[in-house]
């Protein structure tokens, strides 16, 4: 998809493909970036799509928010290629050590992300960097377990199977846990498509960089 950017060009499912399906796939995509998009407020003006992949996800933000500076950011160049063919507003770089200025940034969006990163907190703290005081980081991040119940269920073997590049299964508490203790405030957490996470596909939260 390519969401990991070690998978080799013949292993990738790509998430441009995959939402053009159509389907419960679609609609629950959908439903996803609606959630992340009523997370962003109305004063945010400077938006980063940090680990923004093919941009799926920042096609919508962008047709949502005209006048916003709205932007992507991808380690992969494959990515980077793909969203430039839909004429997204998309830069390459290392989401651990990004070229944005300290307290430029209104809000953060990392989605699907955090999984893919050995110390994830490290993201954190570079987005904490370049928010500005009371910014918004929103982090967003898949029960694995569920979603390979969901596509087996859903006769979809191959993305059941498919290996995606996670190095863990993050869980709420977690995540949490390790906002607070770099400082960030949680303002909202939501557990989709079901109030538990047990049973939920993405987990998405909003932290607040303390004044």
């Amino acid at each position: 998809m390519p969401v990991d950017h070690t998978s080799r060009d013949e292993d990738i499912l790509y998430q441009w493909e995959q939402y053009g399906k159509g389907g419960v796939g679609r609609l629950y995509w959908d439903l996803r970036d609606r959630e992340i998009s009523g997370c962003i407020r109305r004063g945010a003006r400077v938006i980063v799509d940090a680990g923004c992949g093919e941009g799926v996800t920042l096609k919508k933000l962008l047709s949502l928010y005209p006048g916003r500076d709205i932007s992507g950011i991808d380690i992969d160049p494959r990515n980077i290629a793909i969203c430039r063919g839909h004429d997204l507003p998309v830069k390459q770089g290392d989401i651990l050590a990004l070229d944005i200025p300290d307290g430029s940034v209104d809000c953060c969006i990392m989605s699907e992300v955090l999984e893919h990163i050995e110390d994830y907190g490290l993201a954190l703290l570079e987005a904490k960097r370049f928010l500005r005081e009371g910014g918004d980081l929103i982090v967003v991040f898949p029960n694995d377990i569920i979603f390979k119940i969901a596509r087996l269920l859903t006769l979809r073997f191959r993305e059941a199977f498919y290996d995606t590049g996670h190095l863990r299964q993050l869980a709420p508490g977690k995540v949490m846990s390790s906002l607070k203790q770099l400082g960030y405030r949680i303002v909202r957490v939501k557990n989709i498509p079901f109030m538990f996470w047990g049973l939920s596909l993405h987990c998405i939260i909003v932290a607040r960089k303390r004044k």
